[in-house]
């Protein structure tokens, strides 16, 4: 398969389905694959780099079993333990990041969806933002209802994360206490609220690349918007703590991977960045078209807010957001 032949055909149009055959991503040239995959993410995305922080607004004590995580109840790790952060807090970080010139700003909680006064304080939180922010705003709540987004969104949110984590197949592997559908059923509603859906998983639990084939092809059948792309850090008292490390090839693979089959979408680098060398590089070269930048949620960001405009912007690519053009 010549890769810069197929760039081409896909930025005049073609798209890859589940009916092609598509294992050729497995074994092509890396650098011919990545040099393709940056040639569509110029066409269709541009030199701006999408940059996003979260601040962590639950902690601990997830009722979930997903076997990568540090905050499920189900494994052992040393995790924090806090319920919804005061508002005062969760401001002044939306206020910081703002000052800092980056494009969005998310409150992610533990658990299976956040409801009752919580869900009320993240509302009044939200709303707050929105009076006093320019920075566009995200949540990333777990499985909220259809009234829940409805009330997200009109407090100012424009988007939502909700990860399907992997494949289908490979999914009950990870996680035994929701399922894949349920993922999918949420992103639906998302989209039909008219928000933006951010949605990735994490590469390296043990998936093959089948698994990651079919998790960029869902996430293109999903009409996904952002797609958060995580190597797993492996974290002691979690199943996966053993998993073997992925190799910035496979990372850089599986990047350029996705921006062929989801050519429109902003591929954004999540966790394990400190993989890849020079804090992501040649992943920006390789189709990547955003990051989240700053504090990370249970592991510390190898890279600064600072650092990282200081490389994109060496790149020649546009941090600057919207609202401060």
């Amino acid at each position: 398969m010549d890769m810069l032949d197929l760039a081409g055909r896909i930025i005049n149009g073609k798209r890859l389905t589940k009916e092609d055959d598509l294992t050729f991503f497995f074994d092509c040239d890396l650098s011919e694959l990545c040099e393709g995959a940056d040639i569509i993410r110029q066409h269709f995305v541009g030199d701006k780099v999408d940059l996003c922080s979260i601040i962590n607004g639950r902690s601990g004590r997830c009722p979930e079993d997903c076997k990568y995580c540090a905050q499920s109840a189900h494994n052992h790790t040393n995790c924090e333990v806090y319920d919804f952060l005061p508002k005062d807090k969760i401001l002044e970080a939306c206020r910081f990041n703002e000052s800092q010139g980056i494009d969005r700003f998310s409150i992610v909680t533990a658990g299976r969806a956040l409801s009752g006064s919580e869900f009320d304080k993240a509302l009044d939180a939200y709303r707050t933002m929105k009076s006093e922010c320019k920075i566009d705003l995200c949540a990333s709540m777990g499985f909220l209802t259809r009234d829940q987004l409805h009330a997200l969104h009109e407090a100012g949110v424009t988007s939502y994360h909700h990860n399907i984590e992997t494949s289908r197949r490979n999914f009950p592997n990870i996680c035994t206490t929701h399922t894949y559908e349920q993922k999918l059923a949420t992103l639906k509603m998302v989209k039909e609220e008219g928000m933006w859906a951010c949605s990735g998983g994490i590469i390296g639990m043990g998936e093959t690349w089948q698994d990651r084939l079919d998790m960029a092809l869902d996430l293109a059948e999903a009409g996904v918007d952002s797609i958060p792309i995580n190597a797993l850090m492996p974290i002691k008292g979690t199943p996966l703590e053993n998993a073997k490390p992925l190799t910035e090839d496979e990372i850089l693979r599986t990047v350029a991977m996705f921006r062929y089959i989801n050519p429109k979408a902003d591929i954004r680098l999540a966790a394990g960045r400190a993989l890849l060398s020079n804090d992501g590089e040649k992943a920006f070269k390789s189709g990547a078209s955003a990051t989240i930048t700053g504090n990370m949620l249970t592991t510390v960001a190898c890279a600064t807010i600072k650092s990282d405009k200081e490389m994109l912007r060496a790149m020649g690519r546009d941090v600057t957001p919207d609202y401060q053009k």
